[in-house]
């Protein structure tokens, strides 16, 4: 795929993703912090556990970028672990679950709208960032990954990665909101 087209792409989602979470600010804190039950997340539990992967990503990433040396190519080719970690990550009709990892779940925190003010504050860092990787190579520059400093992906690997984890939990706060207009009145 051509580069270009390519953070196109993640930029217009990242942009959705921005327009989503605004939308949760002017949200009652009933709702955001309403849950099924007592193993479910909540709205700003989705987003803490989204802000922790940022605090990870986000400055490997801008480390990364600001250290490279690899100058942009035409086309981005994704590699076959990054490929399979970004589709993995993408919502399927009935959202299948995985586990988190401890430091990662902010399972009965107690949160406040903070959370979606540091959200949004990543998105726009994302959106610099994205603008940033046109100047470097999406395929020789690597980034390792949260789960192990051993596994390294493809910087554009990475950037869909991290956007489609976004999604997915954006698609399991749709489903909480759901729920809660049902249950709460409003």
């Amino acid at each position: 795929m051509q580069s270009e087209k390519f953070i196109e792409a993640l930029l217009e989602k990242t942009k959705q993703i921005l327009k989503e979470a605004e939308k949760l600010k002017t949200y009652d804190l009933n709702v955001l912090t309403w849950k099924e039950d007592e193993i479910s997340w909540n709205i700003l539990e989705c987003l803490e556990h989204l802000n922790r992967y940022g605090n990870f990503y986000l400055p490997e990433i801008e480390k990364k970028i600001k250290n490279s040396d690899c100058k942009a190519e035409i086309d981005f080719k994704s590699g076959f672990f990054g490929s399979y970690f970004a589709k993995s990550m993408l919502p399927k009709e009935k959202l299948n679950k995985m586990k988190t990892f401890k430091d990662k779940n902010p399972l009965n925190e107690n949160l406040d709208k903070t959370v979606i003010d540091q959200f949004i504050n990543q998105q726009y860092k994302l959106l610099n960032l994205l603008q940033q990787s046109r100047n470097v190579s999406l395929n020789k520059v690597k980034i390792k990954i949260s789960i192990s400093r051993l596994i390294t992906l493809k910087l554009g690997d990475t950037f869909e990665f991290f956007i489609n984890h976004i999604i997915r939990h954006l698609k399991q706060i749709e489903k909480i909101q759901l729920a809660a207009k049902n249950t709460l009145t409003l």
